[in-house]
């Protein structure tokens, strides 16, 4: 379902995300439970919300739902891949990382923009998990060098060398 959430909406979730840690995670899950439902049934941006109060509060679990409804329903822009990269950071959690390491490969090949390096590090997660570290460091270590301010080429093909090709879907 789509509706224009105005920016009045966005503040109050913005300033109830900054307050997070001035509340128990059972008034958090419910002041964001208020809000969301300011937005009408089945609202993408409402589950996304809701479901990212859920795991932020160790409840991955409920959460799983929410995200996969709030990405059927729509979910765009940042808060869509947000949505897939706690979707599977959660599953992972949850005893799921070949789940977690397909979702993310397959966002790999999708888009890229600032969120490209938590994509690639939630990966690395999932696959030390998979037993497959020498893959996750190349992952880490290719991140990583896109941030050093000195030996970008040189790290970054030794993290191409340390596993060699990581699939990408």
């Amino acid at each position: 379902m789509t509706m224009k959430i105005t920016a009045e909406w966005e503040q109050r979730c913005a300033a109830l995300w900054a307050a997070f840690e001035d509340c128990d995670a059972a008034e958090f899950r419910s002041k964001m439970k208020t809000l969301t439902d300011e937005l009408p049934a089945g609202h993408a941006v409402a589950a996304f919300e809701l479901a990212s109060a859920y795991d932020a509060t160790d409840l991955g679990e409920w959460a799983v739902r929410l995200y996969q409804q709030a990405l059927d329903g729509g979910l765009d822009g940042d808060r869509r891949r947000q949505a897939v990269i706690q979707l599977a950071s959660t599953l992972r959690a949850l005893g799921h990382p070949e789940t977690s390491a397909d979702l993310l490969l397959a966002e790999r090949g999708k888009i890229s923009d600032h969120l490209d390096d938590a994509v690639t590090a939630f990966l690395a997660l999932a696959f030390v998990d998979l037993g497959r570290e020498r893959e996750a460091a190349a992952l880490a270590l290719g991140a990583l060098a896109g941030h050093l301010p000195s030996y970008k080429l040189s790290l970054a093909r030794y993290a191409a060398a340390v596993a060699g090709p990581i699939p990408n879907g």
